[in-house]
C-alpha cells in the first residue's frame, strides 16, 4: 500500500484497499504503471502553484484557503460583470445581457428535439392546472393560442408539484415514438417577466434561476437574481453547462431512432436520470476486469453515504461542467484584463486537498471552480461545496488510463446500463 493510495481513497471516500486493487486491473488492461502516482504528484504541483497565486504557503488553513478561493471567485466575478458591461444584478434586462453573451461565445448546438406539436398534444390532454390559473386561462387551447408552448413547458418545472409532473404528466411520455422527434435549434432564452412573480419560490429554494428541458431543446432563465455575490459567474457556469449537456443528450436521443421498440423507454430513462439499482455482483478470480458505473447525476446532493459513491465509476455531469469550465476561461482569453484571473481555473476540476483547520483536524479543499460557486452562493449556510470535484478526479482517473474520448465514448455506450467492464 502507497500513500499516493491513501491520498487517493481519502479524497474519493473508498477503501485504500479498492484503490490498490483497480490500479492493479488498470495497469494489467492497459499496461500503464504509475498513473495514480502521477495523478498524485500533479495534484500537489497545481495547488502549490495556485496557493503561490493565491498568496498562500503550502501549510496554510483550510479556512484561509476556502476563504482565499471564494474571494478570488468574488473578484472574477466582479471583472465579468463588468466585460459583459451589465448595469445590476437587479434588473431583467441583466438576464438578456447574459443570455446574448453567451451566445456569442458558445453558439447553440442544432440537436434531435420533440416535436413542439407533440408538446402541444401532451398539454391539452394533461391540461397544467396551476399554470393556467396563474395566467388566468381556462382551457388549455386558448392558453396555446396565446403563449409561447417553450415558456409553458418550462413553467411547468417551477409551478407544477413533482408528483404530478413525474406521474400524471411526464408519463405521457411512454407513448413516444422516433417520428415525434425532428432536428432543430436549442433554444437559449430569457423568460418574459410575467413568470418572475410565479417562479420565486422555486428560484429561492434551489438557489439558481436557470434551467433546461433536455427532451425539447430548451435552457430557460427566469429574470429573477438573488442579489447575493458570485451570481455573474454562477449564471454563465450553468448556462455553458446546460449548453453542453443538452447537446450530449440530444446525441443520445438521436442515437436511439431506430430503436422504434425501445426508443420511450430509453428516453424516458435518461430525463430520470437512471443509475444502477442494485449493487452488481461479485466478479470472478479469473475475469476480473477493471469495472465502472456510469452516474449521470450526482447522487451526493440527496445522499453522501449513497452506496454507488464508494464504487469506481465516470461521471457524464462531470463532463459537461469540465467543458462549462473551459468556456469560462475561454471569456477570460478575450480580454486582457480578464485573462490572467479566468485562466486560475484551467484544469482544476479534479484537483483539491487536504489542509488543517485551526485544531489540527484535515479538511478536504476543492479548488473545482463550480464548487467553489456553489459554495460561495449558499455561504450564508456554510455550506461546502465537495462533490464536482470528486467526480470530476473519478473522471480524470479513466481519462489519464484511457483517453478523454473513451472517456465519452463508454459513457455513451452504456449509459443506459448504467455500468461497463473494460
Amino acid at each position: 500500500m502507497n500513500s499516493y493510495h491513501e491520498k487517493i481513497a481519502k479524497i474519493l471516500r473508498i477503501d485504500k484497499k479498492r484503490i490498490a486493487e483497480l490500479e492493479a486491473r488498470l495497469e494489467k488492461a492497459t499496461g500503464k504503471i504509475g498513473v495514480l502516482r502521477r495523478i498524485m504528484d500533479e495534484n500537489e504541483k497545481i495547488v502549490a502553484e495556485k496557493l503561490d497565486v493565491l498568496g498562500l504557503a503550502r501549510h496554510a488553513r483550510a479556512q484561509e484557503v476556502y476563504d482565499a478561493l471564494i474571494s478570488k471567485v468574488e473578484a472574477d466575478d466582479l471583472k465579468i460583470f463588468e466585460h459583459i458591461n451589465l448595469v445590476s444584478m437587479r434588473i431583467p434586462e441583466t438576464s438578456k445581457f447574459l443570455v446574448d453573451f453567451v451566445k456569442k461565445v458558445h453558439p447553440p448546438f442544432k440537436g434531435y428535439f420533440l416535436k413542439l406539436e407533440k408538446a402541444k398534444q401532451f398539454l391539452i390532454a394533461e391540461p397544467p392546472k396551476k399554470i393556467l390559473a396563474a395566467l388566468g386561462y381556462k382551457y388549455v387551447e386558448e392558453m396555446l393560442g396565446k403563449e409561447d408552448i417553450l415558456e409553458v413547458y418550462s413553467a411547468i418545472r417551477f409551478l407544477e408539484d413533482s408528483e404530478w409532473q413525474n406521474k400524471v404528466f411526464f408519463k405521457q411520455y411512454e407513448t413516444l415514438h422516433p417520428e415525434d422527434f425532428e432536428e432543430r435549434k436549442i433554444e437559449l432564452r430569457v423568460l418574459r417577466p410575467k413568470w418572475a412573480k410565479a417562479a420565486e419560490k422555486f428560484v429561492a429554494k434551489k438557489y439558481h434561476n436557470v434551467s433546461h428541458l433536455k427532451e425539447l431543446g430548451v435552457i430557460f432563465v427566469i429574470p429573477i437574481f438573488l442579489g447575493i455575490s458570485g451570481e455573474t459567474l454562477r449564471l454563465l457556469s450553468l448556462l455553458f453547462h446546460y449548453l453542453n449537456e443538452v447537446n450530449y443528450y440530444s446525441g443520445l436521443f438521436a442515437g436511439y431512432k431506430n430503436d422504434e421498440h425501445g426508443f420511450a423507454k430509453n428516453v424516458i430513462s435518461l430525463l430520470r436520470g437512471d443509475v444502477v439499482e442494485n449493487r452488481l455482483p461479485e466478479q470472478s478470480l479469473e475475469a476480473k476486469r477493471p469495472r465502472f458505473l456510469i452516474v449521470q447525476r450526482y447522487l451526493a446532493k440527496d445522499d453522501e453515504h449513497d452506496w454507488r459513491l464508494f464504487e469506481p465509476r465516470i461521471n457524464p455531469e462531470a463532463l459537461h461542467w469540465q467543458r462549462a469550465e473551459d468556456d469560462i476561461v475561454k471569456v477570460g482569453r478575450t480580454d486582457h484584463i480578464l485573462h490572467d484571473g479566468m485562466e486560475f481555473w484551467q484544469g482544476l476540476g479534479w484537483v483539491g486537498d487536504y489542509f488543517p483547520t485551526e485544531t489540527g483536524v484535515g479538511v478536504l479543499v476543492s479548488f473545482n471552480l463550480v464548487d467553489t460557486i456553489m459554495a460561495l452562493v449558499k455561504r450564508r449556510e456554510l455550506i461546502k461545496y465537495l462533490y464536482h470535484h470528486q467526480e470530476a478526479l473519478w473522471n480524470k482517473i479513466f481519462a489519464e488510463y484511457f483517453g478523454a474520448q473513451k472517456l465519452e465514448e463508454m459513457s455513451k455506450e452504456y449509459i443506459l446500463k448504467g455500468w461497463f467492464e473494460i
